[in-house]
């Protein structure tokens, strides 16, 4: 895979196929395409879009650069409930307790801002002594123990999302719908 063809194909609205996709995300994470050119495709995927199975692509290249959070050995239904954002949203805090309450498990791995709105961890963050970038042995511990939890991505979990969201961030590149859908589903499988 040779980053300047994805992004010239993802420029002139071609379809990229999934080997050539879940390549160039890894080649990212780990370091072998700098931030400029995976700036460039985040551009074009901006302004062209991906098609059903780029997504699920990218979904999944997300996903398997990282550590995968199994809780089925807890013997309960695992829900989530994610927050599409906006300064007075507040749900998650308040939703994630209620439904663990009612014996259902709510592991939630949330994000920072994306422009002019705090995210759900920027709000929590403001309490003192709140962490949130918990290790993935920490998140399990805590999911059994009182039902939820509410935690950053960390270098383990989902890392080229993490790795692109903020790079989302500084490329004007928030409101892309496909790149909001795999950042979104590669959180939740």
């Amino acid at each position: 895979m040779v980053p300047t063809e994805v992004i010239k194909a993802k420029r002139d609205g071609k379809t990229i196929d999934e080997k050539a996709l879940q390549s160039f995300v890894k080649s990212y994470v780990r370091g072998d395409v700098p931030d400029y050119q995976m700036a460039a495709f985040l551009m074009a995927t901006y302004l062209n879009g991906m098609t059903r199975d780029e997504i699920l692509a990218l979904t999944k290249a997300y996903v398997e650069s990282g550590r995968r959070l199994d809780f089925s050995d807890l013997g309960a239904p695992t829900v989530d409930k994610h927050s599409t954002g906006g300064v007075g949203d507040k749900v998650s805090i308040m939703v994630a307790p209620m439904v663990a309450s009612c014996g259902a498990l709510v592991p939630m791995i949330s994000g920072r801002s994306l422009g002019h709105t705090g995210g759900t961890l920027d709000k929590l963050e403001s309490i003192p002594g709140l962490r949130t970038n918990l290790t993935s042995r920490e998140c399990k511990r805590i999911l059994k123990r009182v039902g939820m939890f509410i935690a950053a991505q960390t270098d383990e979990m989902v890392p080229a999302d993490k790795k692109i969201y903020a790079l989302r961030n500084a490329t004007g590149t928030i409101e892309s719908i496909p790149l909001i859908v795999a950042s979104i589903i590669s959180k939740k499988v």
